[in-house]
C-alpha cells in the first residue's frame, strides 16, 4: 500500500474495515499499529489473533492472519484466540471491498466529558478531558468535512489549512507509526495515547517525529500538506479499540 493520489480509504462509501478475511504479508518498515489501522482492527486484538503480545514486534515477510479473531482481556492485555478458523488462501495485502457495516452504538454515543474547556481561551490552547485523556485540536483551521459513519463515510474530520501549517499532537502519547505506507492517507502519523485510544494525522507535507518518540499535547509533529489528496488539509481521526469515533465528541467545542 502506498500514499499516492487516490480515493482515500477514510472517505469511501464501499471500502470500510474491519476486515476478517485473508492474510497480510508484512513489508519492510510496517508496524502492527499501521497494519491494524488499515484493516480497521484493534492492534491488540490483531496481535493476539497471531499469537503476539507487547511490545507487538513484527518482521518483514511475516504472515499475519486476518481470518482469526483475537481477544483482549480487561485491562487491555491480549489473550490468544480460542476459536477455530478455516485456513484461507494467500491473498494480496489489500483487503476486499465490502459494504459498510452499521455503526456500533458504542462508536456513535457521545462519551462523558470529565473536564470541560475554558471556551474564552483561544481554540489552539483549549483542552477537554474525555476518557482520561486531555484532548486539543491538532489545527485551528476550518472543518471542511465532518465525521460520517454512513453514506459517504469519513472516519474522522478534515481541517483546512495552508501548506506548511503546524500540525500538533492532540494529546500526550507515543508515535507508533510515521510513514506513507497506508493507501489514501499520504504522509501519516499515528499516536498511541492509552491502551484504548489512538489518533491519526494524515496528508502531511513533512513528518517531524519518529516512531517510538514520545510527544506532548500541542507539540508540533508535522507540516500540513496535500500528500495522498488533491488539496492541502489535515485529516484527523480518533480510534477507540481500533474503531473510528467522532473526534468532535472528544475535542473542545469551537
Amino acid at each position: 500500500m502506498s500514499g499516492c493520489n487516490t480515493q482515500a480509504l477514510h472517505q469511501d462509501d464501499i471500502y470500510n474495515p474491519p476486515v476478517y478475511w485473508g492474510r497480510h504479508v508484512v513489508r519492510p518498515g510496517e508496524t502492527l499499529y499501521g497494519i491494524a489501522w488499515s484493516y480497521g482492527r484493534d492492534y491488540r486484538e490483531l496481535g493476539s489473533a497471531n499469537g503476539m503480545g507487547p511490545p507487538w514486534t513484527i518482521r518483514a515477510g511475516q504472515v499475519l492472519r486476518l481470518d482469526v479473531r483475537g481477544t483482549v482481556q480487561a485491562g487491555g492485555k491480549a489473550r490468544a484466540p480460542t476459536q477455530k478458523s478455516t485456513p484461507a488462501a494467500n491473498t494480496a495485502a489489500r483487503a476486499p471491498r465490502v459494504k459498510p457495516p452499521a455503526p456500533s452504538p458504542a462508536n456513535t454515543k457521545r462519551p462523558a466529558v470529565t473536564r470541560k474547556p475554558d471556551t474564552s481561551a483561544p481554540l489552539a490552547s483549549r483542552t477537554q478531558t474525555v476518557a482520561s485523556v486531555s484532548w486539543r485540536w491538532p489545527h485551528s483551521g476550518t472543518v471542511i468535512a465532518g465525521y460520517s459513519a454512513s453514506g459517504k463515510v469519513n472516519k474522522g474530520v478534515d481541517i483546512a489549512g495552508k501548506p506548511g501549517d503546524a500540525v500538533r499532537a492532540a494529546a500526550d502519547g507515543n508515535v507508533v507509526y510515521a510513514g506513507n505506507g497506508l493507501l489514501g492517507y499520504g504522509n501519516l502519523i499515528i499516536v498511541n495515547h492509552t491502551e484504548r485510544y489512538l489518533s491519526a494525522y494524515a496528508h502531511n507535507r513533512k513528518i517531524l517525529v519518529r516512531e517510538g518518540e514520545g510527544v506532548k499535547a500541542g507539540q508540533v509533529i508535522a507540516e500540513l500538506g496535500n500528500s495522498g489528496t488533491e488539496k492541502p488539509k489535515l485529516h484527523f481521526e480518533i480510534r477507540k479499540n481500533g474503531n473510528p469515533v467522532d473526534p468532535t465528541h472528544y475535542l473542545p467545542p469551537r
